[in-house]
């Protein structure tokens, strides 16, 4: 008898041990189309303030009301917000070499942007924010900076993640918001914070910034466990059997990695207390050049690397809520 139990044990332990990642089932090709629409010419390079940057607007707020997403402030999906460009523009703003053309020297300038933020309700109040910018840069000398990684990639992972979790029942309340002028300051996301009267509700800011382009080895990071280990655990469950996701990027005493704390969005929300993990890849050759179109970016990393993200968001969705 006991060697027919230790028998049924050791082929239990055979059979978890050699079990598969969970499937995470997804829409490959909407997924890909949607980069293709965020990242065509017809857009521009959705620059902040520009004709393309509102197109990309009407795209996402479509997108949005198609999943069927509750808004988060007040009755409206679409948070707009001006923006008074005092002076000329430091060059610093802009993180390409020289500023754009159109607004290098904009003195006492009003301009507008939008943010699109949607939610799906959970079972309680406290809530995951995943954040992820549209705008890029637009065009300069006559050439259209489309920004397919940069980050139609992280913004069309939104649509999809939504579509994944639109009928799962989370526990926390996902709030979804494209942000707009990332690139010349993370004003959008500075907005939403600024006008979030439930942000101390926010358990966990999930930030998407390049995410489809892996050039060398398909290596995917999740930036911010330095700063928050107790994150550690839920990320450390995601598996993939087809890319590298490693951890790293957030200790600025690393001598052989760059620190990418504040380098997107997630920044601001570092900034007022409220844990973040960022992920996206290392600076490529295409990067912040006219040669990030839909073309160069990689489309089987990409959809392996939005399942990881949705893995994550599950495992934080259930565990943070025993925390």
């Amino acid at each position: 008898m006991k060697k027919i139990v230790f028998l049924i044990v050791t082929f239990t332990i055979l059979i978890l041990g050699c079990s598969k990642p969970k499937v995470i089932s997804i829409d490959r090709n909407t997924l890909l189309n949607d980069v293709k629409v965020l990242a065509h010419d017809s857009l521009s390079g959705r620059a902040f303030s520009k004709e393309g940057n509102l197109k990309a607007q009407q795209f996402i707020l479509r997108s949005f009301q198609e999943i069927g997403l509750a808004p988060y402030f007040g009755d409206s999906l679409l948070q707009k917000f001006d923006h008074n460009f005092s002076g000329r523009l430091r060059q610093r703003v802009f993180p390409i070499k020289k500023p754009l053309d159109d607004l290098s020297n904009v003195t006492d300038t009003l301009v507008g942007g939008a943010n699109i933020v949607g939610m799906i309700k959970g079972k309680q109040e406290k809530s995951i924010v995943i954040t992820a910018h549209f705008d890029h840069l637009g065009v300069k000398n006559e050439k259209i900076y489309n920004g397919a990684d940069d980050n139609a990639s992280g913004t069309a992972a939104l649509f999809t993640i939504a579509r994944y979790f639109k009928n799962k029942n989370p526990n926390h309340h996902l709030i979804f918001a494209a942000v707009d002028g990332k690139e010349v300051g993370s004003l959008g996301a500075k907005h939403f914070l600024k006008y979030d009267t439930k942000k101390q509700q926010i358990k966990l800011n999930i930030n998407m910034d390049m995410i489809a382009h892996s050039d060398y080895d398909p290596i995917l990071f999740a930036s911010g466990l330095h700063h928050f280990p107790e994150l550690r655990d839920p990320l450390e469950a995601v598996e993939s059997e087809d890319i590298l996701f490693l951890f790293g990027h957030d200790d600025p005493d690393h001598k052989a990695q760059s620190d990418w704390t504040f380098s997107s969005d997630h920044s601001v929300f570092y900034k007022e207390d409220i844990p973040f993990i960022y992920f996206g890849v290392p600076d490529h050759k295409d990067y912040h050049r006219a040669s990030d179109t839909y073309e160069t970016i990689n489309e089987d990393f990409y959809v392996e690397a939005v399942k990881i993200i949705i893995s994550a968001i599950e495992h934080f969705d259930r565990e943070l809520i025993e925390n």
